[in-house]
């Protein structure tokens, strides 16, 4: 085996410390909004990294910044090393973007779709022919090349969606919301995929309204009303909520809210299915007082259990307490 030259080792230093995306006080308006408000992070190759956060948090609008399909007001922002706001076709050759309705000509066969996808990234035949089989065996789907793109389902057209953005080899990926309204089977399938691209040393970013997803993802920056809240390792995000968590069970739940929510020490409160999931200063401390306070109002609950916080306590407790910890975007 050669030795690497020292030009190689240099460039692989620097596209180890240089981030695949890089955005700086991004900052977009529409009239009466601003949709996106001084967002600031990065993402490194072969990371996953989430936009997550509820509809209107801005995260399709950061998308499309970083796309080069919409100018940002204020801030900058470097794609694959190119300036997506001066140069944003340089960038194009390097990403994929991947919108929540992907343009898939339904007329088409799945094979038919590859192949327009690929001649619009100028993507040769024989690689296209030597990509296309191992993207579909990923996504499952090597059984309905001949199938018309129109009648696949829900979950089969986001994989598809995928493949097309992926048959060019980009750098950087954009997805937005891909798992919206998917099939838990689709939705699997979807995330091994993005999960063997990490390995070719590919940047994803992803956004989703699904907070469970943030936990699929190195790292994630929860979003409200196109501000920053957090940004950080799933599990430092839970860890920086320092507050105990309650789960309290009851075959009356809106009752239960009802008397528990006005308590002493409750910083934020969520009805579940079967209950309510609890933010509270110091949870053995609650607990007994909680206990007595149902006791006495007559409210039947199964139990009151400290459980360990996620990462949608975590929001919804920054969102109701109205705060911004000013995490940094770069942890």
């Amino acid at each position: 085996m050669t030795e690497p030259t020292q030009s190689a080792v240099v460039s692989a230093s620097i596209s180890a410390i240089v981030p695949a995306i890089n955005a700086e006080g991004l900052t977009k308006n529409f009239p009466g909004v601003r949709a996106v408000d001084r967002l600031s992070f990065d993402v490194h190759a072969g990371e996953i990294f989430g936009l997550v956060g509820p509809d209107g948090a801005g995260k399709t609008t950061t998308l499309r910044m970083l796309a080069g399909i919409l100018p940002p007001d204020e801030g900058k922002a470097t794609v694959a090393g190119f300036d997506v706001v001066h140069d944003p076709e340089g960038a194009k050759h390097h990403l994929s973007y991947m919108p929540q309705r992907f343009g898939l000509y339904e007329d088409l066969t799945v094979d038919e779709n590859i192949r327009f996808y690929a001649d619009l990234f100028g993507v040769k035949k024989r690689e296209r022919e030597e990509r296309s089989p191992q993207l579909l065996r990923a996504a499952g789907m090597s059984e309905f090349r001949k199938r018309l793109a129109g009648k696949l389902s829900g979950g089969m057209k986001q994989k598809l969606g995928l493949v097309c953005a992926l048959i060019h080899r980009p750098k950087v990926i954009l997805l937005d919301e891909p798992t919206t309204g998917v099939d838990p089977v689709s939705r699997r399938d979807f995330w091994r995929i993005l999960y063997e691209l990490i390995s070719e040393g590919v940047a994803i970013l992803t956004s989703t309204a699904y907070l469970d997803e943030a936990e699929r993802c190195h790292r994630v920056a929860l979003l409200h009303q196109g501000k920053l809240l957090f940004c950080d390792t799933p599990a430092n995000l839970k860890a920086k909520l320092g507050k105990g968590v309650l789960s309290v069970t009851s075959s009356e739940p809106r009752r239960l809210r009802s008397e528990i929510e006005h308590a002493v020490g409750i910083s934020s409160l969520v009805l579940t299915g079967d209950g309510v999931h609890v933010v509270v200063d110091d949870a053995v401390r609650r607990i007994p007082e909680f206990e007595a306070r149902l006791k006495n109002a007559h409210v039947p609950f199964d139990a009151i259990q400290q459980v360990t916080p996620t990462i949608e306590d975590l929001f919804i407790d920054a969102v109701g307490s109205g705060k911004n910890n000013g995490a940094s975007p770069h942890a």
